[in-house]
């Protein structure tokens, strides 16, 4: 009876299921993503890391230093990381790059891509023969049109450069763009003191100092067959080695496929809601389809059926229908696939590998049917109540007497399957119930919306307006009309594109505060104490003023309470986290707070306690995930020397202002003696007067490091602009599924809406009138749909800034106009579309048609 029924339905049927293929197909597309990404990163896991085992230190390690599983290494590579400014002699371009000083063989696994490619091979046998050659990463070559064979400086040594590098293992175009690597030949033995000789390369580019910022890492290829738990934890015998981090293949694999897990998950989300939205499409024609068929379902009961029976029968036609939409936006997920790797290329350390993921497909398919069903439920429940009398009497009261409870069982069954679907993306509770209630916030006002102006409309008619008007908004609720329908989906499409838009202005405005006025512009960093005088008097013979000068100090948290960092890393279930127990800390003195970007949280400033134990101010934040509180004892280990502080004060730190903040501050009066470095702030009018400071820096004080901070907030904008364009992608899903069941719900209504208009012509209404009633009609729907959605992206953008970004709120609004502009444009465009057969066709032909 299901099929039977539908053949003449089929049409309509399969338009409004098509508003949930672009959601499964937005599903399918990253779910499958997903999974190709977890496979590939499974199988390119030693490729990732480029070894077994990599030991890394902020000090050399002891020449005698050996992990517990020495006996089963194979080989080793040596290599130690620092910032610094490299600079090319040919154009004499000056950028900070990230120089890797490398030893060995490394990478022991994956590929190594430079051109040429036999540069890999050049550069390993030259940090085995100490000779002078670079391998620099393509972008830092494509900035200064340099090429394969020109000369770089680092230091006080200048490489040939033997090659370009495309692809380094486990580092991703994002990395690169953000920190350009120059790799030399390492080539060095440590000493008894923990330095490289001083015949090595290295040692005579004179860029470590006391106190520089390096990152010193052991690469280890292990014998095969060694168990990953023998890797899980290699420093776990050796004692004094807090400092010294491990990381495997296993460790390597967990943190890249969480981290992109989480992107997928996020992403999941925004197709759901795409979903979502093509579900209340689903609902509403389902609602009209319903209507069409109180008739049918009348003759039905009057032959014998009940009306569980009735309502089975278009269950089954709507629950086909959805099987239907699903496979479809399944085929189509699967084709988006495909685009997916090359969207997402820049972010990406491996390369993916696509399959079809057949777990991808029946979830999504298993989605989308499920969701066809649940959301026609609603509507299809009166059929149940429908009574024979209906072939003699067209009532509409007599069913809706009395309140029907299955329909709050439905609208159970749809929030336990949202706020489920959202835990599995999420796997948070919290999250996961507030991503729900703000669908339930987003769908109510949206709802409320439409409802309220049926309702004023109704109460405060205008009969003294036009003819014209009164059609027009007389059509908002007449029976069959799409205010409540067309209110929520156009809305909430527009409210997700605001809300995207709003939110990369945001994270725009965050950084670019530091651009503004008259801010520091360029921070200079690495300065030893013995040259702070000669840089100032440098920037001074530029013309350029010291904004800020600030001293910082390296050290390590050795205990808290008495409780060692060896016995809390035992502890990790109630306590920190190793990572933070196990940091080096960067610090500096003073006893006030930046007025610009610190508040006092709790207790005092920076101060000197009369016991003369220094009471330190800490980041609130910081304070609360260390479990910490105000009087707790920290002893700290300052290069050797042990401190020991107490905790007088937290504060709240603007992290978007890019200065010299600081997690931990202490007094004056305490580390002034002390091994240190210095920074300084200044600000460069052009960028000729930068590239006169850093060629000066390069030529006088090499060691020391400069941050354009112009060109931070360039290479930041483009990747949000990156980041900006996936999100978008995703959510013009949630755009196109708006605009679909914009289009199938009113192509289905213009099955009743023919009629009137039909009897509007025959009592002598122009064709220009009729389409002046649709434009009005259309016009009011599509401006009070955007208007909504817009409200509600303002207000969600405000409560971001204000509570989660903590930053001012100022949005632009001529952005804004000319979408809720586009949005009424293209409502009344489509609304026009589908009433041009009124227009067009002379009354009795379409009268005749309907008839047939």
């Amino acid at each position: 009876m299901a099929w039977r029924d539908s053949r003449r339905s089929r049409s309509r049927l399969l338009l409004f299921i098509s508003a949930i293929v672009l959601g499964i197909a937005a599903l399918v597309g990253i779910n499958g993503f997903g999974d190709n990404l977890a496979r590939t990163i499974d199988e390119q896991a030693q490729e990732l890391l480029g070894a077994d085992l990599v030991l890394s230190a902020g000090q050399p390690f002891k020449p005698d230093f050996q992990p517990v599983i020495g006996p089963a290494v194979v080989s080793a590579s040596y290599e130690a990381a620092f910032p610094s400014l490299v600079q090319f002699p040919k154009g004499n371009g000056v950028r900070l790059a990230q120089v890797r000083a490398i030893q060995g063989d490394f990478p022991y696994y994956g590929i190594w891509l430079t051109e040429p490619t036999a540069a890999a091979q050049e550069f390993r046998q030259a940090s085995r023969t100490n000779q002078p050659i670079a391998l620099v990463d393509d972008a830092l070559l494509v900035q200064f049109a340099a090429r394969v064979g020109d000369s770089i400086r680092v230091g006080r040594v200048v490489f040939r450069i033997a090659g370009r590098v495309r692809k380094t293992p486990g580092q991703s175009e994002f990395n690169a763009a953000v920190a350009p690597t120059v790799f030399i030949p390492g080539n060095y033995q440590l000493t008894t003191t923990g330095q490289p000789d001083s015949t090595s390369l290295l040692a005579r580019t004179e860029l470590i100092k006391q106190g520089s910022r390096v990152q010193y890492r052991i690469y280890y290829k292990m014998q095969p067959g060694i168990a990953p738990e023998r890797l899980r934890d290699p420093l776990m015998d050796i004692p004094s080695q807090e400092n010294i981090r491990a990381e495997t293949v296993v460790s390597r694999k967990e943190q890249t496929g969480r981290a992109f897990s989480d992107l997928t998950r996020f992403l999941n989300l925004v197709a759901f809601v795409a979903l979502l939205l093509g579900c209340v499409g689903v609902a509403s024609a389902v609602s009209l389809y319903v209507r069409e068929k109180v008739a049918s379902v009348a003759v039905l009961r009057c032959l014998g059926a009940s009306g569980q029976q009735a309502l089975l029968i278009y269950l089954l036609q709507t629950a086909l229908m959805g099987l239907v939409g699903a496979v479809v936006g399944a085929a189509l997920g699967t084709a988006i696939q495909l685009a997916l790797p090359r969207l997402f290329a820049g972010f990406l350390p491996v390369a993916v590998n696509i399959t079809i993921s057949w777990s991808a497909v029946g979830q999504g398919i298993l989605t989308g049917l499920l969701v066809a069903v649940l959301f026609a439920l609603l509507p299809l429940l009166s059929i149940r109540r429908v009574s024979p009398l209906r072939t003699l009497r067209a009532s509409y009261e007599e069913d809706a007497t009395r309140p029907d409870p299955l329909r709050w069982v439905v609208f159970g069954l749809i929030v336990l399957f949202i706020l489920g679907f959202a835990y599995l993306q999420t796997r948070d509770v919290k999250q996961s119930l507030g991503f729900v209630g703000g669908l339930v916030v987003a769908f109510g006002v949206l709802a409320g919306v439409g409802q309220g102006l049926r309702l004023l409309v109704r109460r405060f008619f205008p009969v003294s307006w036009s003819y014209v008007w009164r059609q027009g908004l007389a059509n908002l609720y007449r029976p069959n009309n799409q205010t409540l329908l067309l209110t929520v989906s156009i809305g909430l499409g527009v409210f997700l594109m605001a809300t995207l838009y709003l939110l990369q202005g945001l994270l725009l405005s965050r950084v670019q505060l530091s651009a503004s006025g008259k801010q520091p512009n360029l921070v200079l960093f690495d300065i030893q104490t013995e040259q702070k005088a000669g840089v100032g008097q440098l920037l001074q013979r530029r013309g350029l003023p010291i904004m800020q000068e600030v001293p910082i100090v390296t050290m390590r948290l050795t205990s808290i309470n008495g409780r060692t960092i060896s016995q809390m890393k035992k502890d990790t279930a109630n306590g920190p986290s190793t990572r933070m127990l196990t940091r080096e800390y960067r610090v500096t003195y003073r006893d006030t707070l930046n007025p610009g970007s610190e508040k006092l949280a709790a207790g005092q400033t920076p101060r000197l306690g009369a016991d003369g134990i220094p009471r330190i101010s800490m980041d609130e934040d910081f304070a609360r995930r260390l479990k910490l509180e105000l009087n707790d004892t920290l002893v700290f280990n300052v290069q050797g020397a042990p401190l020991t502080t107490i905790l007088g004060g937290t504060r709240t730190i603007d992290w978007s202002r890019v200065q010299t903040n600081f997690l931990v501050v202490f007094p004056k009066g305490v580390l002034e003696q002390a091994p240190q470095f210095h920074v300084l702030l200044t600000r460069v009018p052009n960028n000729q007067a930068l590239g006169a400071v850093q060629r000066d820096l390069v030529a006088q004080f090499p060691n020391v490091s400069a941050i354009d901070l112009g060109l931070i907030l360039q290479t930041l904008d483009d990747i949000l602009s990156k980041i900006s364009f996936v999100i978008r992608f995703m959510a013009l899903f949630s755009i196109a599924t708006g605009v679909v069941v914009l289009i199938s719900s009113v192509v289905i209504s213009r099955y009743q809406r023919v009629q009137e208009s039909v009897l509007l012509r025959t009592l002598g209404a122009s064709r220009r009138q009729i389409l002046r009633i649709t434009l009005v009609e259309y016009a009011l729907l599509g401006l009070l749909a955007a208007v909504a959605g817009l409200l509600l992206a303002v207000g969600a953008a405000w409560a971001l800034a204000t509570w989660i970004f903590e930053v001012a709120f100022v949005p632009q609004l001529s952005p804004l106009l000319v979408l809720a502009a586009s949005t009424t444009a293209l409502t009344v465009l489509i609304g026009l579309l589908n009433s041009r057969d009124v227009l067009t066709r002379p009354p009795l032909e379409i009268l005749r048609g309907e008839a047939g």
